[in-house]
């Protein structure tokens, strides 16, 4: 079997400008970078404004196994797959982080031939947005800890700074450090640490401005400290958000690429998951529903974080209504859930399958929840049994969700025909009745029991001391009439990761809650987050290589 790189290589690409034309952007709305790649100019969403928008389909999965999902495969394969049957679809995704990619996950461009490409430009530098993310975010470092040096006008507290540095590279020695050392001339000493740069509350920001200006005061409402008296300082306080909006007006244009069968793609973005809300830019999302009949977006790790995060904060802030959401799985991940072992996955076991199917059931529900009509796509493997694919199709249909046979990554476009015609479908058939989960004007204590009640199945919510002060502070500050961004484990519907499945009798702890006053969040803390990955014993960068041929290898 090729490689993802080797099927990414034989790809007959298109001009981008073609690409583009497709979608009726003219040559003077495109910024190029080289022949395969293109910024999109925001003229075109404002000339579009009055268009009334397209149909918005999230995709979203179960909570994430080591057996693998495929989220990102269907939601490529399905836009090929809509355009297959003749309807206009662009893809709208995340950038992927270089962190990972060199790391042990993998990069973010799909898989099999269900991909974007040029994906080996898509996995590395792309078109420098994440780099312009990483100098604006530690340029704000630099004037803070320039205004400690030069005085300390504000009376910050040293010791009460909460803006990190960060980079776009897992490495684990950066996480803590001391900086200012060597004497008068070189700072004041004082603890600090890296996130990497997807973490940033920046790329946030970035992913929910609607222009260059609501970007620069998002910015500047960023908490970075906070005086001797307990008083917040902002990034506007050291006067930083004018010279981040310079440093990132080429990064606000959506990024243009395509698929292996020249479908359009819109790659912009790209916040972490956790503590952040995992969708792609908004700016990306709406110029999409503007040039196409059909939006496929997707949203970080399964539904009980990506899916509510999308609707309760991204679709909040961008008055997005969502038609219809698939929900990913693979029978192999079913089972995981249900208890089996790796070497079992590939074995008939519908008792464990039954167990496992819990799990779908309960993001079916959630999704439900919201008014969505929700469409299961079971990626196939050929290891799955007629048996096991007959019980997870009837199952669904007895839970009100169509469940369809996806084969988008061995077969494009042709493996995701059934799939779109039932997107198609549902979404023009069935009315979505789009509704948030929560008010924002709520306590946040309320807000954050409705989404482990509602949302986890959890008996309820433990606040540690704290917290409880925490949550105090902010109600004085008036910060609290905010949306919740809950950061937990993706790999449960609980807290402890080791609870599959759809766990019952448990509670949330949260131990920590920080303010994005910027991004226009408060971030719940469950558990241990980590913002600055590290790298496994053999990384993925041990096997990258480029050949003198020009050839990449060892990129997937």
């Amino acid at each position: 079997m090729k490689t993802d790189v080797q099927i990414a290589q034989e790809a007959k690409m298109i001009p981008i400008n073609d690409v583009a034309a497709k979608l009726g952007i003219s040559d003077e709305n495109l910024i190029n970078y080289g022949k395969y790649k293109a910024k999109v100019s925001l003229d075109v969403l404002e000339e579009l404004k009055d268009k009334p928008d397209g149909k918005l389909i999230l995709v979203t999965a179960i909570n994430p196994t080591p057996a693998g999902e495929g989220k990102t495969t269907t939601n490529i394969g399905l836009s090929m797959g809509l355009n297959k049957i003749g309807k206009t679809a662009i893809t709208a995704i995340r950038e992927p982080s270089l962190g990972p990619s060199f790391g042990m996950k993998g990069g973010a461009a799909g898989g099999g031939y269900a991909q974007v490409v040029p994906m080996e430009d898509i996995n590395l530098h792309f078109t420098g947005d994440f780099h312009a993310i990483t100098t604006s975010h530690n340029l704000i470092s630099a004037l803070l800890d320039n205004h400690i040096q030069q005085g300390n006008e504000l009376n910050i507290d040293p010791r009460r700074i909460v803006w990190k540095r960060v980079m776009d590279m897992n490495d684990r020695a950066l996480r803590n450090i001391v900086i200012g050392l060597g004497g008068k001339p070189n700072g004041v000493p004082r603890e600090d640490g890296f996130d990497i740069t997807v973490a940033s509350e920046i790329m946030a920001i970035f992913c929910l401005a609607s222009s260059l200006e609501d970007l620069k005061e998002r910015v500047g409402n960023i908490i970075i400290a906070y005086r001797y008296d307990g008083s917040p300082v902002f990034v506007k306080d050291i006067h930083a958000q004018g010279a981040v909006a310079l440093l990132m007006k080429d990064a606000m244009d959506p990024n243009l690429v395509q698929t292996l069968e020249n479908t359009p793609a819109l790659i912009h973005g790209g916040p972490f998951a956790n503590i952040a809300h995992g969708c792609n830019s908004m700016l990306a999302t709406k110029l999409s529903l503007k040039l196409a009949e059909y939006t496929i977006t997707e949203a970080g790790f399964g539904a009980d974080l990506g899916a509510e995060k999308f609707f309760d904060i991204k679709a909040r802030f961008g008055d997005l209504k969502p038609d219809a959401a698939v929900i990913v799985a693979t029978v192999r991940a079913l089972k995981h859930h249900g208890g089996a072992k790796k070497e079992e996955l590939g074995i008939e076991n519908l008792e464990q399958l039954s167990r496992g199917f819990e799990n779908l059931e309960k993001h079916i529900e959630n999704i439900h929840k919201f008014g969505v009509p929700a469409i299961v796509a079971i990626n196939q493997f050929p290891t799955d049994t007629e048996a096991e694919l007959k019980f997870v199709l009837e199952r669904c249909k007895e839970l009100g969700a169509e469940a369809v046979l996806s084969e988008v990554w061995a077969k494009g476009g042709e493996g995701g025909i059934e799939l779109a015609k039932k997107v198609v479908e549902v979404a023009e058939s069935k009315q979505s009745n789009f509704k948030l989960l929560y008010d924002a004007d709520e306590p946040i204590k309320v807000k954050i029991e409705k989404i482990a009640k509602e949302i986890y199945g959890a008996d309820g919510v433990d606040f540690t001391k704290s917290c409880e002060k925490t949550i105090v502070n902010i109600e004085k500050m008036g910060f609290d009439k905010m949306p919740i961004c809950m950061a937990k484990t993706q790999y449960s519907l609980s807290d402890d990761p080791t609870l599959l499945g759809r766990p019952s009798g448990f509670r949330v702890t949260v131990r920590e809650i920080r303010v994005s006053r910027g991004a226009g969040f408060l971030v719940a803390l469950t558990g241990d987050i980590m913002t600055m990955p590290g790298l496994p014993k053999v990384p993925a960068a041990n096997n990258i290589d480029i050949l003198p041929s020009g050839e990449i290898v060892g990129l997937f």
